[in-house]
């Protein structure tokens, strides 16, 4: 592939996979986004095509770039770094490795002939390029070594919707599967009116990233309640993929799921709870205020190749209106068995 100099970027392949994750951890602007077990997940549970690039000079990685090739009839076709994540974009030790890796992906972007490149960043790096910069924010919080410390943090009217849920005799276990999880998630995304994930894609999450991809269970009396999948990364923790199920309302699930993360979390050296992704003005959003956080805003910007526009998929765009009201009328199983073919499209 292009070369810059002594600079040279390559594909990632499996030779290289544990350079490229040690290089990862090292990396201060890189994240659990940009671990090269995505490219395995995106091809294992989706389908995707992964062009997973880095930098290397004199035989030492200076830089990566994960991307994924998403194509849907319904939603477009798009290079995006990375697919069904949070963060992504470039990560690199130098502005001439990171402008040499941006400039493969837009070749790459080019070459595919997709309708356009997204690269998500935490933080502004093209101020000239098209963006989403106030449609999606995330919430990121240090937490103390002392649980009673983060319960104390908790705003007065949610800490008392988690002393609620531990009064209600509520537990926390950890799940060495995904079925309890699939259950409360695919039930909660349906009532929202979004397409759920397969259990496959959980399978895999789990199987690619191993302990530091976990599930946490509530229950009560051997009931489920809640569940939620975490990711682990250097000291932080990621609730990813969450949800809960019709008791979980008067149990207060939820509140309790996320206060018995952050309370085991304190026990394994943690010190960022990041809660991750909501669009403004959702409920999620303002479920993540309600706990202290304060939001961060992201910066998702793009290169337009066959594309005139930058895409609206997102549930606010009222021509999906009549679609989510529809999909929260299907009974669960259908939903179950539906849903995966349109949430694979959606990165």
């Amino acid at each position: 592939m292009s070369g810059s100099g002594d600079l040279a970027i390559r594909p990632l392949d499996a030779a290289n996979a544990a350079r490229w994750d040690a290089f990862v951890l090292a990396c201060p602007e890189a994240t659990f986004f940009h671990r090269a077990g995505w490219a395995e997940v995106l091809r294992q549970a989706f389908g995707h095509d992964a062009y997973f690039l880095y930098a290397e000079r004199d035989g030492v990685i200076q830089g990566v770039l994960p991307l994924g090739h998403i194509r849907s009839r319904l939603f477009g076709n798009a290079l995006i770094s990375t697919p069904f994540g949070v963060y992504g974009g470039v990560a690199g030790g130098d502005e001439t490795v990171r402008a040499a890796l941006e400039q493969a992906a837009i070749e790459r972007a080019q070459a595919l002939q997709v309708d356009h490149l997204e690269l998500r960043h935490s933080q502004p790096r093209h101020p000239d390029w098209p963006a989403k910069r106030e449609l999606y924010v995330t919430f990121r919080k240090a937490i103390d070594p002392d649980p009673e410390a983060n319960l104390k943090a908790i705003p007065r009217k949610q800490r008392a919707m988690v002393r609620k849920g531990i009064d209600a005799g509520l537990r926390g276990e950890i799940d060495a599967g995904v079925d309890r999880l699939f259950a409360a998630y695919s039930e909660s995304v349906r009532n929202l009116g979004t397409p759920v994930f397969s259990r496959r894609y959980f399978a895999t999450l789990k199987t690619v990233f191993g302990p530091d991809c976990e599930v946490l269970t509530v229950t009560h009396q051997d009931r489920l309640v809640a569940s939620v999948l975490s990711f682990y990364f250097r000291d932080e923790v990621l609730p990813y993929y969450g949800g809960g199920t019709a008791l979980a309302r008067d149990l207060k699930g939820n509140d309790f799921l996320y206060w018995e993360l952050m309370r085991r979390a304190c026990g394994r050296e943690i010190r960022v709870f990041d809660y991750g992704r909501s669009k403004v003005g959702t409920g999620s959003y303002s479920f993540k205020k309600n706990w202290g956080f304060t939001p961060e805003p992201l910066h998702y910007e793009f290169q337009l190749v066959k594309a005139k526009a930058l895409p609206d998929v997102n549930p606010l765009n009222p021509k999906y209106r009549l679609f989510i009201e529809g999909w929260k009328r299907l009974p669960l199983p259908v939903s179950r068995w539906l849903g995966p073919f349109l949430a694979r499209s959606l990165g």
